[in-house]
């Protein structure tokens, strides 16, 4: 039990960057043990670094978004390679110098910090909760994770750049490891999340339900978030649309943060904020089919297979938290009558 939470994540990050994506289609499932040292371990690493140092999801965030950052710009070089697996990204946002796509840019790392990172993280702390600000390897297992990661990196790299006979520019190369160790910089500057005793917690809920600005429904949480993830998603291949992309972006950030610092933000509020973002890669899935692989019937079959199975982590995941809503509120939990009492007092 205690190394679950471990092996889940480091399935289910390359699972939903890829698979679920539409990236990579389902004839490649078995490749999913190639993809888990980079996106699995990746995530690992994100995670244990951020809870062992008693961080919360803003640092979460920008560790995720310094992930983004290595992979894209020096792992697959995507953000540099102009014609990336098919893409056309020459003309579109240049932006001079750095020799990158501002609009492919933002979308690359967006997609690596929310969905390859972020989401599985938050579903796996949802399926797990007595460990979910706590660390999940010891430092042998921390160490381990560092080393296969650096191999995940190099088996890419190596891979990509037999694939795509494309190198970078060093001053590109030195651009984005600035990029990265800024990022985890600022991750660990941020000050840590204080403790929340439950009695203030209690009589901060009832000031919100006093004052009127209550949160909304899980469901409208999720119908946001899925329309929001796809305008991302929509977004056209110009200035105007890369603008508008930034602005949604980052309107969806503030929003979430400051209804998540509300008393009465919970699990289910944070499940319908995933289901928005996993559904949104699902439709996206069947995208990618149309475009890079028309007529494939075998792969659209694995489209609606991992639909379904997104699907289902869903339902499970809000299983899980209706049966922990069922028990008993131990210690750690509730809030004693003793506790009300005094503070009434």
């Amino acid at each position: 039990m205690r190394f679950w939470p471990v092996l889940v994540l480091l399935v289910l990050a390359p699972w939903v960057g890829e698979y679920l994506l539409g990236n990579v289609p389902v004839q490649r499932l078995p490749l999913l043990p190639f993809l888990v040292p980079l996106y699995g371990c990746g995530a690992l690493l994100v995670r244990e670094v951020a809870r062992r140092t008693g961080r919360g999801w803003p640092s979460i965030f920008l560790l995720a978004t310094a992930y983004g950052v290595i992979e894209a710009g020096l792992v697959d070089q995507s953000l540099f390679n102009q014609t990336f697996e098919g893409l056309d990204q020459a003309g579109v946002t240049p932006v001079p110098w750095v020799g990158v796509s501002a609009y492919h840019a933002f979308a690359f790392l967006i997609g690596h910090t929310v969905w390859s990172i972020g989401v599985p993280i938050a579903l796996v702390e949802l399926w797990f909760p007595a460990r979910r600000t706590e660390p999940w390897l010891g430092w042998f297992g921390l160490s381990v994770t560092v080393v296969v990661y650096l191999f995940g990196c190099w088996l890419i790299f190596r891979d990509l750049r037999e694939q795509e006979g494309f190198l970078a520019a060093p001053h590109q190369l030195a651009v984005a490891a600035a990029a990265a160790v800024l990022l985890v910089a600022l991750a660990f500057l941020l000050p840590r999340p204080r403790p929340v005793s439950p009695v203030s917690t209690l009589t901060a809920g009832n000031d919100e339900m006093a004052s009127g600005r209550r949160l909304p429904p899980p469901w409208v949480v999720g119908v946001v978030t899925f329309v929001t993830a796809g305008l991302h998603a929509a977004a056209s291949e110009s200035w105007l649309g890369f603008g508008l992309d930034v602005v949604v972006v980052a309107a969806a950030a503030v929003g979430v943060a400051r209804l998540a610092r509300r008393p009465s933000w919970g699990d289910r509020h944070l499940l319908g904020l995933l289901a928005g973002a996993l559904l949104t890669y699902a439709w996206l899935g069947f995208v990618l089919t149309a475009f890079y692989g028309p007529g494939d019937r075998l792969r659209l079959f694995g489209n609606v297979l991992f639909t379904l199975a997104a699907v289902l982590l869903l339902v499970v995941t809000r299983w899980v938290i209706g049966r922990r809503e069922l028990r008993p509120a131990g210690p750690r939990e509730g809030v004693s009558e003793r506790q009300v009492a005094a503070h009434g007092r």
